[in-house]
């Protein structure tokens, strides 16, 4: 009888445990906690690994105060896409100091943006450290703020092979700022409100913050990596057809930079509900050919 009782309460563990397992193995990827160093502090994070990726990418943090991105390194985990999230400094188990949330002074200043950087390019040092293929291509993969951070650490680490920005910036942080000042917040705003309105109050409407602006196009201006955006046209964060004229412009000059425009899409393109742009960006990731350049950086 006791032999049948432990029996039972043994298939009762396996049933609750069981699903978790076959969960894990199903995607076929590990978790690795990490913690590297970055500008004096200590950043904690977690590498997510396929069996077999055909690409890594680190992801990039917009301005709030974000730990790791689990959920959706998980994403791209399954993906066969090799991950490292980090918690931002001054967040969950990353050491620093979180600057904000007071936008228009410390979170976005050129200071902060450069120390962001900074981070961002200490995690793809220290993600290439752990990776067994070192010609596997390496990215940066970010969300509104990241869109001008990403171009500056890109600009100064010649690992960083691509980026995939979603719904992020190439004005400058001042034109931004009006911009959001304008739109208030109001999710209903481009229902009264024409895109030339809006793009007069971008360029002109006096700051409220005197600071020096990033302008992400002097460091756009300078790769030559592939980039792609993906855009909302109902942002009301960023001016998103503004943002297209710029990488047109750029393009224009030959620079390997690609947009997808979601005409009912907000600032929030990677949402669970919507997975096309999430989709587009990964094939788009499995379709580039970084070959040649790893390559050439290896002849050198």
């Amino acid at each position: 009888m006791n032999n049948n009782f432990f029996s039972n309460v043994l298939v009762c563990l396996l049933l609750i445990v069981l699903p978790e397992i076959v969960f894990s193995q199903s995607f076929d990827f590990t978790i690795q906690d990490v913690k590297f160093e970055s500008q004096g502090i200590t950043l904690a994070g977690s590498i997510l690994m396929p069996k077999k990726p055909f690409a890594a990418v680190v992801i990039v943090h917009g301005s709030d105060p974000v730990k790791r991105e689990i959920e959706f390194a998980k994403r791209l985990a399954k993906e066969g896409i090799a991950v490292l999230t980090y918690d931002k400094r001054g967040v969950g188990e990353s050491g620093g100091v979180y600057a904000g949330p007071t936008v228009g002074t410390n979170n976005i200043d050129t200071t902060n943006l450069n120390l962001l950087s900074q981070d961002a390019n200490a995690a793809v040092n220290t993600f290439q450290s752990h990776l067994k293929n070192k010609k596997l291509p390496i990215g940066l993969v970010g969300f509104s703020q990241a869109g001008w951070i990403m171009p500056i650490a890109a600009s100064k680490n010649p690992q960083i092979d691509f980026m995939v920005l979603f719904s992020c910036p190439t004005i400058t942080t001042l034109e931004q700022l009006r911009f959001q000042f304008y739109t208030n917040g109001n999710n209903h705003f481009w229902e009264n409100h024409t895109d030339s309105d809006a793009r007069e109050h971008t360029k002109n409407d006096p700051d409220r913050y005197q600071f020096t602006a990033t302008d992400p196009k002097t460091s756009l201006n300078t790769l030559s990596i592939p980039g792609l955006w993906l855009f909302g046209e109902k942002d009301i964060q960023i001016p998103v057809k503004l943002c297209i004229e710029q990488l047109n412009t750029l393009k224009s000059q030959g620079k390997p930079f690609e947009y997808t425009l979601f005409p009912k899409l907000g600032h929030n393109t990677v949402s669970d509900n919507d997975t096309t742009p999430f989709d587009i960006s990964v094939q788009w990731i499995k379709q580039k050919d970084f070959k040649s350049k790893k390559l050439k950086t290896s002849n050198n």
